[in-house]
């Protein structure tokens, strides 16, 4: 298969469980069940970072694509689910252990009448600090990833000591985002912000003058993100706002449920889903209507508009086996990268498999997000495995072609996707990237933390 070692097949039958640790999409299998270790608490990390040899990498929810998380056979696996739940608060902040869930983080913020102010990832089983290590993000200009959102980040070296960084600390950038290799993370402080409540707005609109709409959308509300379904034409974009005292009052009297506005939904949209439907049941050979694939996109039929929190609004995600690739991009080009993308796709007519989905945010103070020092757009891609795990050829090569053009124009890529790596000159795009080199050759000198994907990024 073309790009196989870009896009492996999903193995969906005689998976060796018993001895063999795959990855959440079971395309890759990243050690041996043998090499997993779980410590119970930070000492007992500190001790297996003494006392074993080899590398070491941590398998957190095997969400990131096997090439992050493989190991050797001399090599050791990390389960850091011992290490979770709330650490401490203060008036300000939050401390959970590395190992905590999005959905436990969220959950708990929630209900101590607080929450984050970074917009949270659709994917919520991911653990914290492993959604902070590859640069995980959610929608809105006044915030960016989650690892912006981190105070205080503690960590054991290679070496077993302990390091705990905080912002005034230079080295702090390198910290946020650092692909688990400068240390194992076992705490994150998190900064809150009092609890608020806010209305999306769902429309279906003409994407003709998508450029310039998709920059008034971000400008004008507090949070915004929309899936471009580029055969028809068409964008579905949801836009929130904070909720007005009356819906407020509505939410907290129906026992904080999301709130539904309207006794009539909004059908306009249904043709489209029902042939973009069409169009990945031939892809993924998948029969009947009921498969975690379908749900992504039959939640946009007769849609309305809604009030809730913000994790209820946009951690949404529907976790599938797919082939999943997001570029960034400066935001000042996305008009310009909108156009290339209607006239690259009106010349080729290509195959979608899916919508582009379309998340702005604010700059990043993390050396390697995507999102450094720049307002960037996220133009995210899918394609969903089918029955027999295969990959539909022609939505691949939309995901090659549309890739080299985003990479052409300084777009970088998620960290936790998947992507081509012969489409980027990392110091061309990353200001801070020998910076961050250097911090890695002091804190990890040996390469504990490393594997072949880190070692040829770096080394």
């Amino acid at each position: 298969m073309k790009d196989s070692h870009l896009y492996p097949l999903r193995h969906t039958a005689s998976i060796d469980h018993a001895t063999a640790l795959w990855n959440w999409a079971q395309n890759a299998v990243v050690g041996q069940r043998s090499q997993l270790l779980r410590p119970q608490n930070e000492a007992e990390l500190q001790h297996i970072l003494r006392h074993s040899q080899g590398k070491v990498r941590v398998l957190g929810s095997r969400l990131s694509p096997g090439r992050m998380l493989r190991v050797g056979e001399q090599d050791v696996l990390l389960d850091l689910s011992a290490l979770q739940g709330v650490i401490a608060s203060d008036e300000v902040s939050v401390t959970f252990g590395a190992g905590t869930r999005l959905e436990q983080v969220y959950a708990t913020l929630t209900a101590m009448n607080l929450m984050l102010a970074s917009s949270p990832g659709v994917i919520a089983v991911q653990t914290l600090a492993g959604a902070m290590s590859t640069g995980t993000h959610g929608q809105g200009l006044d915030q960016s990833s989650l690892a912006d959102e981190a105070l205080r980040i503690r960590m054991v070296l290679a070496d077993g000591s302990l390091r705990e960084f905080t912002r005034d600390d230079a080295d702090f950038p390198a910290a946020q985002v650092a692909l688990g290799s400068l240390g194992i993370v076992t705490a994150v402080t998190l900064r809150t912000q009092p609890f608020r409540l806010f209305t999306c707005h769902k429309n279906a609109v003409s994407a003709d003058n998508l450029e310039q709409d998709l920059l008034n959308w971000n400008q004008q509300y507090e949070l915004s993100k929309a899936w471009w379904f580029v055969d028809d034409n068409l964008i579905h974009v949801w836009n929130a706002e904070e909720a007005s005292e009356q819906d407020k009052q509505r939410y907290y009297a129906s026992q904080r449920e999301v709130i539904e506005h309207g006794e009539e939904t909004n059908s306009s949209l249904n043709d489209t889903i029902d042939q973009t439907l069409a169009q990945m049941h031939r892809d993924t050979q998948i029969q009947g209507k009921g498969g975690k694939q379908f749900r992504t996109v039959t939640r946009f039929r007769d849609f309305t508009d809604i009030s809730g929190d913000i994790y209820q609004l946009f951690c949404r995600g529907i976790a599938v086996p797919q082939i999943n690739v997001e570029i960034g991009v400066p935001l000042d080009k996305t008009p310009q990268i909108i156009s290339k993308i209607k006239a690259w796709y009106a010349a080729n007519h290509p195959h979608m498999h899916y919508p582009i989905i379309l998340r702005c945010t604010g700059p990043s103070s993390a050396w390697l997000s995507p999102a450094w020092q720049q307002a960037t757009c996220f133009f995210g891609f899918v394609v969903y495995y089918a029955d027999d795990g295969s990959l539909s050829q022609d939505g691949l090569h939309f995901l090659t072609e549309v890739e080299k053009l985003l990479a052409a124009e300084g777009g970088r890529p998620h960290w936790g996707k998947y992507y081509d790596a012969r489409r980027y000159h990392w110091r061309d795009i990353y200001p801070q990237w020998d910076a961050f080199r250097a911090v890695r050759q002091q804190l990890d000198p040996y390469r504990r933390f490393s594997n072949d994907y880190v070692t040829a990024l770096f080394d």
